[in-house]
């Protein structure tokens, strides 16, 4: 069989990447061009400013990726874009990018669903791993219990009511004077502190999630108890959130009968909830994937690897694709 080379583009939020994938697994090139210095002057993501930035950046940033990998436009089988879930403006620039690299180089366009990026990055870490597997997606954005029947094929399970996980951590780390971005901020406070502060924790019915109540009963505290220990109350938010991940996580295994549970988004880089997942591998007979570190956050790479199933099942887009800022899966 031919070797598939994909362009993957991603623009979703504040990270301008481009990325060569052969076969979606194999990495020639995996360009990030991070703006999370400039954001943080704002204390989170500006959206204008971000588009602005990745007008800036896509051209110099698809050069470099080709120059790594070595390869030509030409040498490209396909043109793989996210076109959603996302800030709007931001994925404009990558979509209208992919558009005209696509019409200019008689490529097939690829409109790739940011989530099953996030999914397909276990793609390239773990080069064997194949659906059926269950995937808990946590992100910034998003916070899903999805089962991934097929490459391109996938059922929700359960999801967030309210904040999504990584938001949470977010607005904490604001509130409590750690600023932007606040995820890796949070993980490594808490890392200085023991998780001894009682916290509530919201049981929904079904496989969906709660974190708002969560959220509030932290803020409220910090708020009442000025002086309350920062990293403590860090470290038990943490377990919380861990243990609220696991029940649910586990829940899914019973229903499923799928042993196999692959975590992905920028919330799996967390060190405590992988620790976590890693000790209920070595308890229960279930297999644990998560992505390497730098395959988490968003990048091109994982947007790559999901283009390459869809080029596979024939799933190309026309001319007229447009972001799509609240696409679901």
């Amino acid at each position: 069989m031919k070797d598939i080379i994909i362009l993957g583009i991603e623009s979703s939020c504040d990270e301008t990447s481009v990325a060569i994938v052969k076969n979606g697994r194999e990495v020639l090139s995996n360009v990030i061009n991070t703006q999370i210095s400039i954001h943080e002057l704002y204390g989170g993501v500006v959206p204008e400013i971000a588009s602005r930035n990745h007008v800036e950046n896509i051209s110099p940033v698809t050069k470099e990726a080709l120059k790594e990998a070595n390869i030509k436009i030409d040498d490209v089988d396909g043109i793989a874009c996210t076109y959603g879930p996302g800030l709007v403006g931001a994925l404009l620039v990558g979509v209208s990018y992919a558009k005209a690299l696509s019409y200019a180089a008689n490529k097939p366009l690829i409109g790739v669903n940011h989530i099953q990026g996030h999914i397909a990055a276990n793609y390239i870490t773990y080069k064997d791993l194949k659906p059926p597997f269950l995937t808990l997606l946590i992100s910034g954005g998003n916070t899903q219990l999805v089962l991934v029947k097929d490459y391109t094929e996938f059922e929700i399970l359960g999801k967030t009511r309210d904040d999504a996980v990584g938001e949470t951590f977010d607005k904490i780390a604001r509130v409590i004077g750690l600023g932007y971005p606040g995820g890796p901020k949070m993980d490594k406070l808490a890392q200085e502190g023991n998780p001894n502060i009682d916290l509530p924790k919201v049981h929904v019915e079904g496989l969906d999630f709660s974190f708002s109540g969560l959220k509030t009963a932290i803020i409220n505290l910090h708020h009442k108890i000025p002086e309350i220990n920062k990293a403590d109350l860090a470290a038990s938010f943490e377990k919380d959130v861990a243990e609220i991940l696991l029940e649910n996580t586990k829940k899914a295994v019973k229903e499923t009968n799928i042993n196999k549970i692959a975590l992905a988004g920028g919330v799996s880089a967390n060190s405590y909830i992988r620790k976590a997942f890693k000790e209920l591998e070595e308890k229960e007979n279930i297999e644990i994937y998560y992505p390497e570190l730098k395959l988490c956050t968003d990048n091109a790479a994982m947007i790559a690897s999901a283009g390459y199933y869809n080029y596979l099942k024939g799933n190309f887009s026309d001319l007229k694709l447009n972001a799509v800022p609240n696409l679901k899966l």
